[in-house]
């Protein structure tokens, strides 16, 4: 079992920054990719960005390329989400989640890709 919990969220104004992490617990943290995911009221969860295992490959969704930066220690156990530049419609839950398959890489964007999730943390941009 791999436990995910996310910290970090909060309100911002449009323009400024935030910081999430996600520590896991469990399992071998370096055996996993690792993503995040995001879900605003009324909408489809949506992929934002993911990381491999390694820390050396990594995918960003097209709104968040150039704004977002993922990175990860493995000293620690967390992945942590930079989010600069946030606007409006960045607001939504951001889900944590880990993927123990090999073959993450090929279907990143799905939810069923990843084995594991945290309980969201809310993040409120206000214009």
């Amino acid at each position: 079992q791999v436990q995910l919990v996310e910290s970090g969220g909060g309100l911002v104004q449009a323009g400024g920054s935030l910081r999430l992490s996600c520590a896991a617990s469990g399992r071998t943290f370096s055996s996993y990719a690792m993503g995040w995911f995001r879900q605003a009221p009324g909408k489809e969860r949506e992929f934002v960005v993911v990381i491999s295992a390694s820390g050396g490959r990594t995918y960003y969704g097209d709104s968040v390329k150039g704004r977002f930066t993922i990175s990860r220690d493995s000293a620690k156990n967390t992945v942590y989400l930079q989010m600069n530049s946030l606007k409006p419609e960045d607001t939504a839950v951001y889900y944590c989640a880990a993927s123990l398959r090999s073959s993450w890489y090929t279907q990143y964007e799905t939810s069923r890709t990843y084995d594991y999730w945290g309980q969201g943390t809310q993040v409120t941009v206000s214009s």
